[in-house]
């Protein structure tokens, strides 16, 4: 590789480069480095500092991400909670969302992206700093970036927001107005959704094709952010129509289904992944449930602390087979005696069985059966494992 003025430059060989360290890269990179993939990122600032204010808050579907890892309460103990959310020069009420963290964390960006830091430096990722991208090439093999003051590294293994191998998420892959405060959410979120699927294909478990629910999944949510937002600064001009209209809509929102469908849409606690017909809970996240394992009692999102997928069995112990899958998959039977509730949709029936993917979706549902098991744990993890001897 060489430099624009045309020196030789030494090359860095990483298998996945991630270029910004915001919220969002610093999330991914530590989905990464949690599954084992060599993992580095690309910042051009000298430090995690930030000029202004950027983003105020959390909402509840990050905290729950965040809380997947074991980290959340990192940042509530440096934020504030607030039980409603802004809307329309107003508030909403929040509280009676059917969540364990059904609250706004008020936490500027700068301490979000702070506390992001250190958990990534605890992983042992590596931050270039002072760096920035100033393009790139890829084949078949891997991508080369190109980075200012002369330094190129390789990206070895995988990588719209999916270019072959070079994929977008966060602000790169979607810019819209602040009201409402989502961007630093939506780009957290897209992170897990990404971490995961991203390490497989790496690790070459799955195949590239998985890269491409990573686009078809999250495309949607960011289409429905950009919309969110162009509402509601739409809501906020100051003209006689509008303030008819910020009227209308504050006092619809008073009623308590429309409240709590806004509520949930913007929080993120309603989104559902188009992973086929079948029980209220697939594709939608699982919700925090308080379980007692055959060990202890147990949080539903204590089993995801390793970014690994869980089997959750909560019918009779050792009623389903997932052998092929038990190098990957981890299997938890446990019982659980109270109701399932989801935002919006409100009670549902109890599940013999789940399968969680590592982002905290329901990949399958069981409802007494173990009919499309198989396929799912195909889909989202990769083939069976041969028996030995086999």
């Amino acid at each position: 590789m060489h430099d624009e003025s045309g020196r030789g430059v030494a090359m860095t060989k990483h298998a996945v480069v991630i270029a910004g360290g915001g919220p969002t890269g610093l999330m991914l990179a530590g989905e990464l480095a949690l599954a084992r993939v060599d993992v580095a990122i690309v910042e051009r600032r000298e430090s995690q500092d930030l000029e202004g204010l950027r983003a105020g808050g959390l909402y509840i579907r990050t905290i729950e991400v965040l809380d997947q890892r074991g980290i959340a309460d990192r940042f509530i103990s440096q934020g504030q909670v607030f039980r409603s959310a802004p809307f329309a020069r107003g508030t909403l009420d929040i509280s009676d969302i059917p969540a364990r963290h059904n609250y706004y964390l008020g936490l500027w960006q700068h301490r979000t992206e702070r506390i992001l830091a250190d958990w990534v430096s605890e992983l042992g990722v590596p931050i270039y700093r002072r760096s920035e991208v100033t393009g790139f090439a890829q084949d078949d093999t891997g991508v080369d970036v190109e980075l200012s003051g002369g330094r190129s590294f390789m990206a070895r293994q995988a990588a719209s927001y999916r270019n072959n191998r070079v994929l977008l998420a966060g602000d790169a892959a979607h810019v819209h107005s602040p009201m409402g405060g989502q961007g630093l959410n939506i780009g957290v979120q897209d992170a897990v959704n990404l971490g995961w699927k991203l390490a497989q294909v790496v690790h070459g478990t799955s195949p590239e094709s998985l890269l491409d629910t990573y686009h078809a999944e999250r495309h949607p949510v960011g289409a429905r952010v950009l919309r969110n937002t162009m509402a509601l600064t739409a809501l906020d001009r100051s003209d006689d129509r509008i303030e008819a209209l910020r009227g209308m809509m504050s006092e619809l929102m008073q009623r308590d289904a429309p409240r709590q469908q806004y509520v949930a849409m913007m929080s993120g606690v309603d989104i559902n992944y188009d992973l086929g017909e079948g029980h209220p809970l697939l594709g939608r996240r699982m919700p925090d449930l308080d379980v007692v394992t055959t060990d202890s009692p147990q949080r539903v999102f204590a089993l995801l602390h390793d970014a690994r997928p869980v089997f959750l069995n909560l019918g009779e112990p050792g009623a389903f087979d997932i052998t092929p899958w038990a190098d990957r998959v981890r299997r938890v039977d446990a019982r659980y005696a109270g109701a399932w509730e989801l935002p919006v949709l409100g009670a549902v029936a109890a599940p013999t069985a789940v399968l969680i993917r590592p982002d905290g979706y329901v990949a399958w549902v069981g409802e007494g059966t173990d009919q499309g098991l198989g396929d799912a744990l195909t889909t989202w993890f990769g083939p069976p494992t041969a028996p030995t001897g086999s």
